[in-house]
């Protein structure tokens, strides 16, 4: 069963120690390296995530980190904000993981947070990340360099116009 946690340092450090980099989050192959964790590392991670603009989330498989969910940008006066999205290693794609996650951010960003709409955006060769975003209602709006931007309103969560 899949739910967000808040993330802590603890559970951070935990995601990294099985974290893989994932070669379609890369549009350069060669600036591409493989992962290696250090603890200093991944605590200027952590701390670099903690601001008042962002919620950050571990996606939790029982006990167990597998990923990590931000909603960023929070912004309460227009009431929007970004999301992103990072799954630990390839042993966790592919299983639904990863759009239950979304569909939990999505309902806490607009039931508990208020928000009327949330941007994402992904590199333009992650069409894996573009095909859930498409699946959850998300509207592409735009392409600019290496990225496609997409939209979801309000009512229009999920994949269905309501």
């Amino acid at each position: 069963m899949i739910r967000l946690q808040r993330m802590t340092r603890e559970l951070c450090h935990e995601l990294f120690k099985g974290w893989e980099n994932d070669k379609a989050t890369f549009m350069d192959m060669s600036s591409f390296k493989p992962f290696v964790y250090r603890e200093e590392a991944v605590n200027r991670y952590f701390d670099s995530k903690q601001k008042d603009s962002r919620i950050f989330f571990a996606i939790m498989l029982d006990d167990k980190p597998i990923g990590e969910l931000q909603l960023k940008e929070v912004d309460m006066y227009n009431k929007e904000c970004s999301m992103s999205i990072h799954l630990q290693n390839d042993s966790f794609k592919g299983k639904g993981y990863g759009t239950e996650a979304e569909r939990l951010a999505l309902k806490y960003a607009f039931e508990e947070l208020g928000m009327n709409t949330i941007y994402a955006d992904t590199v333009i060769k992650n069409v894996r990340s573009q095909h859930i975003l498409n699946k959850l209602g998300f509207e592409f709006y735009r392409a600019d360099g290496d990225f496609k931007f997409y939209r979801l309103e309000k009512g229009r969560c999920l994949g269905q116009a309501t």
